[in-house]
């Protein structure tokens, strides 16, 4: 009968040929089964060590881990070569050639308020204004007081206006950009202030964030004429010749007379009896404007007995869903690729 020796040495060989041979990954888990499963040769040889003699066992425990080893290393070498042979399988299938350059990553896009955002300020550059900025974080002097809004004004309240811990505030217009610029400047002016502001309200026409555009204009001899002038020029070319513009009187602190310009309805065509963005009446309010009070001409050391001036704001997200028929603002901030690859 084969000594132990022999027997391991023969199993070993046998199951470092099938381990060779297995075709799959399938066939190489049936060799390592085979060779060292609970029933696999090399185990059966290696319960027989118990029956050896003291003298006897440790060089045959040693050439049984060796064994073990070999068919170890050997399962590990072929699953790895198996694998690579898959790889060159699934790259042969591919309907493409890898060797070819490739095309690259599709281009972006700007998102629909950048482009509204920016095709109003370029047509208002078109009619002489300069763009201006200013801090988005204000002080209550630039952002109300200065503008005429005293501290019982309802603009002020917690439900308007986000507050910050220092004092500040979270601007709630852009209308403080304008006091910045009649600080530091001397009319003539034509400025517009395009940005972001904050206020707490959220619903299908209104966000907590969302981007203004204020005009303003100082000079001599101005009048309510020139602010409808230059507003009605300025819908006419962003919406079109046939576009329907009206003004209503309204009230604002910083302005006398005031006025609340509308558009009529593109959503339903103004005759919607269900549609929510008009609620309607067929006319969507997108401007405040008015000509500027003497107080806020007194505020910036104006002369309001020689200077008269125009102010108004634009809303950009009202613009744009006018523009494009958008009848929720929130779609503008929900991120979803199916709405915003339309534009």
């Amino acid at each position: 009968m084969p000594s132990l020796a022999d027997r391991l040495e023969s199993g070993t060989a046998k199951a470092l040929e099938r381990i060779s041979e297995a075709a799959d990954e399938r066939a190489l888990d049936d060799a390592r089964v085979a060779a060292l499963g609970k029933k696999g040769e090399l185990t059966a040889i290696l319960r027989e060590l118990s029956s050896l003699s003291p003298e006897e066992r440790p060089a045959a425990g040693e050439a049984a881990n060796r064994a073990k080893t070999r068919i170890e290393q050997a399962l590990s070498d072929r699953r790895e070569a198996l694998s690579g042979q898959q790889r060159q399988v699934e790259l042969s299938r591919r309907p493409d050639d890898v060797t070819l350059p490739s095309f690259g990553q599709p281009s972006g896009h700007p998102h629909p308020l950048s482009s509204a955002m920016d095709e109003a300020c370029d047509l208002l550059r078109s009619f002489g204004f300069s763009v201006v900025e200013g801090p988005e974080v204000e002080d209550d002097h630039h952002n109300f007081e200065a503008l005429n809004i005293p501290e019982d004004h309802p603009a002020r309240d917690m439900q308007d206006t986000f507050f910050v811990e220092g004092g500040g505030l979270l601007r709630t217009h852009t209308s403080p950009v304008q006091i910045r610029v009649m600080e530091e400047r001397q009319p003539p002016l034509m400025v517009i202030a395009p940005g972001a502001v904050y206020r707490i309200d959220d619903d299908a026409t209104h966000s907590p964030m969302f981007h203004q555009i204020e005009g303003l204009m100082v000079d001599r001899e101005l009048s309510f004429a020139h602010l409808k002038a230059v507003l009605s020029g300025f819908l006419h070319a962003f919406f079109g010749d046939s576009v329907a513009v009206r003004f209503r009187p309204s009230y604002f602190p910083f302005t006398e007379p005031s006025a609340e310009t509308d558009i009529g309805c593109v959503i339903c065509g103004g005759g919607g009896t269900e549609c929510r963005v008009c609620k309607g009446t067929g006319w969507l309010e997108i401007l405040g404007c008015g000509m500027v009070h003497p107080a806020v001409f007194q505020q910036v050391g104006y002369d309001p007995e020689i200077y008269s001036g125009f102010a108004f704001g634009v809303g950009v997200e009202r613009l744009a869903m006018l523009k494009y028929g958008i009848d929720d603002i929130r779609l503008f901030y929900g991120g979803d690729l199916r709405f915003l690859e339309q534009f």
